[in-house]
C-alpha cells in the first residue's frame, strides 16, 4: 500500500491533517499543483482507505463532559469480546474500544459529566454487561499530546 502513496500524497496528507478545513486551492498552491490534482489525489486516498474520515473535533468539556476516563475490562473469556462490544456501543459516552493483550481483555475510553456520572456508568451499565468480571478505572487529569501519526517521505 505505501508504495502507492508518493511524496505529493504525503505532503497533501500533512497539510490536511493540520487543518481539515483548508481550501483545496490553498493545498494546491502549497504543493505546486492544480486544484483538480488535489481533489483527485484526496479522492484516491479515500478510495484506498488511507483517509478514513473527516469532520470536526468537538471539545467534550464544552459539552459538559469534564471527566475523561480509560477503563480496563477483564472478561470471563476473550472470545466474549464480540458479545460485549455491541453492549458497549449502547453506552454513548464510550468513544473508543480496543481488544487488547496484557492485563485487560479490553480497554475503553469514555467521557462522563462528572465522577457521579462515571460511577453510574461503571456500576449500573458496564459492570452489568454479561461476561465482564472486573474493571480498572484510570481518570485522565490532562491530555498533554493529541496528534496524528507522522508522515514520512520516501527520501527519509
Amino acid at each position: 500500500m505505501m508504495d502507492r502513496i508518493d511524496n505529493l500524497d504525503r505532503k497533501i496528507l500533512e497539510i490536511i491533517m493540520r487543518n481539515a478545513r483548508i481550501a483545496s486551492k490553498d493545498v494546491a498552491v502549497e504543493c505546486g499543483v492544480s486544484r483538480a490534482a488535489i481533489h483527485q489525489r484526496i479522492q484516491r486516498m479515500i478510495d484506498m482507505g488511507v483517509i478514513t474520515g473527516s469532520g470536526y473535533q468537538v471539545n467534550p468539556i464544552m459539552l459538559g463532559y469534564t471527566t475523561c476516563t480509560y477503563i480496563g475490562i477483564q472478561l470471563e473469556r476473550g472470545s466474549m469480546y464480540r458479545d460485549v462490544v455491541p453492549e458497549l456501543e449502547k453506552i454513548r459516552e464510550v468513544v473508543e474500544c480496543h481488544f487488547t493483550t496484557g492485563s485487560y481483555t479490553m480497554l475503553i475510553k469514555l467521557y462522563a459529566r462528572d465522577n457521579q456520572h462515571l460511577m453510574e456508568l461503571l456500576n449500573d451499565r458496564i459492570q452489568h454487561i454479561p461476561g465482564v468480571t472486573a474493571t480498572e478505572t484510570l481518570i485522565s487529569l490532562q491530555q498533554s499530546i493529541a496528534r496524528e501519526i507522522p508522515i514520512h517521505y520516501d527520501n527519509e
